[in-house]
């Protein structure tokens, strides 16, 4: 009796154990399939090939979260369908101010081309741009542009903090909303946890202002879509005709993490009135469609303010995991490679590819001022540490590497040759360039270029240089952790 017990737990457990071997081969099998089926550079196929093969269950959970740049079968359908309606927009706007390429220096018109590539908006002339860089008085502003708002106000951040200005903010939008004003506030899921936790989402409904939480962040829909996709952008739409962007998200500077010892944050905006304030529009209205179920056609779209006479040149860019697959990532090395000059760089976070770095480098060895500035202290220290990673390369090169000791420098903008600048949402990291929903403003304008470029002055005022030589004798040991830090770039 006990003989054929024995025998018969023997078989049932070898029996199992080659069930479990057969689907832990199936499983590692197919992801490895999956893995190879999309195109990417052959470093990371390998190192995820290797995670799943040696850690099937851990590899394959890492893979589904993040491994890819879904944001979800369904959710794809939707823009897909929608960008057909969204290109019959962009496409008049094109045929209508054609005749603005024209107006462009000719160094200009192929980077403008690039970034209207893919049903992307055109430059438009006509504008009226102000730099804005103390962020109280942003936030001032703000309360003065929604209480003298007629139509309609449209908010779009990835941040709405709980606390100081920030809720004046809130109580403008709810006065705005009781005096007939059209408000819609789109907010990112994540970023804005804790305000959709508190008391603001029903006080807002309450007062008639509508709010969509993008991108929900819930167990179950992982398989779906990213966990760590984002809404990053920044946009304040005021009737149609003046849009607010920048690095700067719906926050008091004075309360908003202050616990993480790098100071204040130090961001800036700009002012946009005119023509191109529709492109902004006309983004907010489709982000704003595609997060809300109930919508299935975007048709969202009023017509342009005139342009004002004389005014600058600019151009809306809008970039995603979707709908313009790497744009943005072309727009940022084309933008390098253009530079005759000289080129500068602000980011809070930096973690480019290889191709971004070498641009960099080659941009440098070619006898272009090449200058880049990040915060000396970083709210994330793996990404500071990351960031080092790339010190050593730049600076053999010829970059110049400032770092900023004023508080958390999160501006972010690119400028080239002091005529053309990127200014926006960006990162300077592969999450900014590849993954999250960004908007940035292309100013084609040398005027607009020179106060960027004070701007840039007062940075430098506030930062030290980094040594090459002294860099050069830094201990062994940050050698080895800014490289260990250096492999995580991709998730950061």
């Amino acid at each position: 009796m006990n003989d054929l017990l024995s025998l018969f737990l023997r078989y049932t457990f070898e029996l199992d154990l080659n069930w479990l071997l057969l689907i832990h081969f199936f499983l590692v099998t197919y992801f490895i399939c999956v893995i190879i089926s999309v195109r990417r550079p052959v470093g990371v196929a390998f190192a995820w090939i290797f995670i799943v093969m040696t850690f099937p269950l851990l590899g394959i959970s890492l893979y589904v979260l993040i491994g890819e740049r879904p944001v979800g079968r369904k959710l794809t359908r939707k823009i897909t369908r929608m960008n057909l309606e969204y290109e019959k927009i962009t496409e008049n706007m094109r045929s209508r101010y054609a005749g603005d390429k024209l107006k462009l220096p000719i160094e200009a018109r192929s980077f403008s081309l690039l970034a209207e590539s893919n049903n992307g908006t055109p430059v438009v002339a006509g504008n009226m741009v102000e730099l804005h860089t103390n962020s109280l008085q942003i936030l001032q502003l703000f309360i003065d542009e929604i209480n003298q708002a007629k139509e309609s106000l449209h908010l779009e951040f990835y941040i709405w903090a709980l606390g100081g200005d920030a809720d004046r903010v809130g109580e403008a939008m709810i006065a705005a909303s009781k005096r007939g004003v059209a408000c819609r506030v789109l907010l990112d899921s994540l970023g804005s946890k804790d305000w959709f936790k508190s008391k603001w989402p029903a006080r807002f409904r309450n007062a008639g202002i509508e709010v969509t939480e993008a991108l929900p962040i819930q167990i179950g829909r992982f398989q779906f879509r990213r966990a760590d996709l984002r809404l990053h952008r920044k946009i304040f739409v005021i009737d149609n005709s003046v849009v607010w962007t920048g690095s700067m998200n719906l926050v008091d500077p004075r309360t908003f993490k202050q616990d993480s010892g790098v100071g204040e944050w130090v961001d800036a905006m700009v002012r946009v009135e005119g023509p191109v304030a529709s492109q902004f529009e006309l983004t907010f209205s489709f982000d704003w469609s595609v997060d809300n179920p109930k919508i299935t056609h975007f048709t969202d779209q009023k017509s342009p303010i005139a342009p004002y006479e004389g005014g600058v040149i600019a151009q809306q860019f809008a970039s995603g995991p979707v709908y313009r697959d790497d744009i943005l990532y072309q727009v940022m090395l084309s933008a390098i490679v253009d530079a005759c000059e000289e080129l500068t760089i602000t980011t809070p976070y930096f973690g480019p590819d290889d191709g971004l770095l070498q641009a960099l480098m080659a941009t440098a060895r070619r006898g272009v001022k090449v200058t880049l500035i990040v915060p000396k202290l970083n709210d994330s220290k793996l990404v500071a540490w990351s960031s080092r990673s790339y010190y050593a390369d730049l600076l053999n090169s010829g970059v110049r590497i400032a770092e900023f000791h004023g508080g958390l420098l999160h501006t972010k903008s690119l400028l080239v040759d002091r005529k053309a600048a990127i200014f926006g949402s960006v990162n300077f990291d592969q999450r900014s360039l590849r993954l999250n929903f960004e908007i940035s403003l292309i100013v084609y304008n040398i005027d607009f270029s020179l106060k960027l470029q004070t701007l840039i002055d007062s940075y430098l005022a506030q930062s030290d240089f980094v040594d090459p030589n002294v860099w050069a004798e830094r201990p062994l040991w940050r050698h080895y952790l800014e490289n260990a830090a250096h492999l995580t770039s991709p998730l950061l």
